[in-house]
């Protein structure tokens, strides 16, 4: 279902508009994987809807200005576009100035991330060097890494040195 390259755009899963948004000053330097640590969606209807529920807890619950990851990978490999590039997310508390949020739709505690999700975050990642949103010696890290939490799960942290290749 998901095509390589293409992004479900913001408008195709039903977005909420932005209370407001900041512009990146450059491009990103540093990519930060999360999970959802929700149930894992496997088609793009459901993941459509999961996405719809998450914006709206980002909004309502959390205060945020929208959902808070540039973009999310469903299970089937489908990349939904978030914030999107060039746009400051609110994943990581104090570093999301230079960097990119990407969550896996689902929780990594026990399950590993699909092959189809892993390419395409890897394609997100290669495209966003090719046009200069994304530095090419971008470093990659897990939420962990940053913050107090458990997150991107145990078995998508170990899963972390194949998108750094």
């Amino acid at each position: 279902m998901a095509q390589t390259g293409n992004i479900v755009s913001r408008q195709q899963w039903g977005a909420a508009a932005p209370k407001k948004k900041e512009t990146m000053k450059g491009s990103a330097q540093r990519v930060v994987i999360h999970h959802t640590a929700l149930p894992g969606c496997k088609d793009q209807r459901e993941c459509m809807k999961r996405l719809v529920s998450i914006q709206r807890n980002h909004m309502t619950e959390r205060g945020f200005d929208d959902i808070g990851y540039n973009f999310l990978v469903g299970g089937d490999g489908a990349v939904y576009e978030g914030r999107g590039w060039g746009v400051v997310g609110a994943h990581a508390k104090g570093n999301n100035h230079d960097s990119l949020g990407i969550a896996f739709m689902g929780n990594f505690k026990e399950d590993t991330p699909s092959p189809e999700a892993m390419s395409s975050v890897k394609r997100l990642l290669e495209s966003g060097v090719h046009r200069g949103l994304l530095r090419p010696q971008f470093s990659v890290f897990g939420h962990r890494d940053l913050g107090q939490t458990e997150c991107p799960g145990a078995k998508l942290y170990a899963a972390l040195p194949q998108l750094r290749e």
